[in-house]
Order: structure tokens, then C-alpha cells, then sequence
């Protein structure tokens, strides 16, 4: 599963080695803390696609953290996948309510965890890409990172096409110019939001040619939102 980043929060390091060995085996791309501090400052650098996450973690459990990125805008679409000894439908249940979108019983086989995951990726339309991303007449080629809108080529920078594929990707909600910059530009870009704008007037001049413009529509004291339906 190409360029798909998962984040390993797990305290015991035999069992962090072993699942960032596993789904590195299944091509996800790993990063591993052994606690909630830890993994926070992984979270400064780049958000990742799924968090697998211990319930039993030193300081604050997993659960625990589980229901604060669920409160907080910056993480909450994050999926999270708890992986814990605890096997009762009693525990299971409180650990879904809390925030957790799937619950892996300890001991596992790679196979599953891999199946599991893969379904919550999917779940969150943080799957494989397809080759081709089309809606309404625009294609996005996702491997040779090209535009055409009415089959005709559009030229594109690529932070214009990386803000265009996720918009497209991820239709019909509403994203502040904080959330874009971090899923587009990265939270290790340090750049101001007005570069936001910059780049959703250029998109919106680019898509008028074609009379797509109002795709990108603003959402006033909230950000953005790129939708085929008109507000």
C-alpha cells in the first residue's frame, strides 16, 4: 500500500518492532513512538493515514488519547485502530465509543491486522489510489501527476495538483485553511495561511476556463470546500 503513512504508538519494543516490520512487509510506510508524548511530536511533523494505537500506554492510555483526537479538528478524521489484550465485548464496545474506528485483539496474526487495516483505509478513503481520479470531466492522473478537464491537458504546479487531488478526493466537507496546509503542505511547512488563498485563486482561475470554478467554494468563517453541488 504505496504512500500510505501509518503511526505505531505502542510502549513494549518487541511487539513496536514486530508491527512496524509487519506492515512494512505490506509496503505502508511506518513511524513508531512508545507513548502518547512521543507520538505527539510525530503529529508536528506530518499526519498520518491511520494511527494503530495500544490501549495500555505509560502516562496516558491509548483509549484516553483516543477520545482527545477525537475533540480535537486537526486529528479527528484521523482512523484509529486500538490494539489491546482486553477481548471482552465489554471492552471492545467502550474502546469503539470512545473514538477507536476498529479494535485488534492481542494475540493477532499479521494477516488480519493487515485486513483490518486495509478495510479503515478504505472506510476513510485513504485507500491505494486509483491511477485515475475523475469527476465531472476532471481527470486527475495520479501517477503521472496530470490534469485534464474535457479531455483537454491542463498545466498544473504540483502544490496545485496535490491541493486539487485532495479536494477531489475528499468532496462535500468543509476544510479550514490550518487543516489544508497540513494535509497538502505538511505541518513541517512553516507557511502562512493567506498561501492558502493564494493557491485557491489560482485553482479557481484555472478551473473557469472550463466553467468548474465554483467547485471551489468558500465557506465564510470556516475555509473551504470543493463540492459538484452548487450552496
Amino acid at each position: 500500500m504505496a504512500n500510505v503513512d501509518i503511526l505505531v504508538v505502542e510502549d513494549e519494543a518487541p511487539i513496536r518492532d514486530m508491527l512496524r516490520l509487519v506492515l512494512e512487509q505490506a509496503n505502508f510506510t511506518v513511524r513508531a513512538a512508545p507513548d502518547v508524548q512521543a507520538a505527539l511530536k510525530i503529529l508536528e511533523t506530518k499526519l498520518p493515514d491511520l494511527i494503530l494505537l495500544d490501549w495500555m500506554l505509560p502516562g496516558m492510555s491509548g483509549i484516553d488519547w483516543a477520545a482527545k483526537l477525537r475533540h480535537d479538528a486537526t486529528y479527528s478524521d484521523i482512523p484509529i485502530i486500538l490494539v489491546t489484550a482486553r477481548g471482552e465485548e465489554e471492552d471492545k464496545v467502550s474502546g469503539l465509543d470512545t473514538g477507536a474506528d476498529d479494535y485488534v485483539t492481542k494475540p493477532f496474526s499479521p494477516r488480519e491486522l493487515i485486513a483490518r487495516i486495509n478495510a479503515v483505509l478504505r472506510r476513510f478513503g485513504k485507500g491505494e489510489k486509483p491511477a485515475l481520479i475523475q469527476v465531472d470531466g476532471i481527470v486527475l492522473d495520479a501517477e503521472q501527476h496530470r490534469l485534464h478537464i474535457d479531455q483537454r491537458p491542463v498545466e498544473l504546479s504540483p502544490t496545485e495538483y496535490r491541493l486539487l487531488e485532495f479536494f477531489i478526493t475528499h468532496p462535500d466537507k468543509v476544510y479550514s485553511r490550518t487543516q489544508l496546509l497540513d494535509r497538502v503542505w505538511g505541518r513541517s511547512a512553516y507557511i502562512e495561511e493567506r498561501t492558502v488563498d493564494v493557491h485557491i485563486r489560482r485553482l479557481r482561475k484555472i478551473l473557469a476556463e472550463f466553467g468548474r470554478d465554483a467547485m471551489i467554494q468558500t465557506v465564510r468563517g470556516f475555509g473551504y470546500r470543493f463540492s459538484t453541488q452548487s450552496h
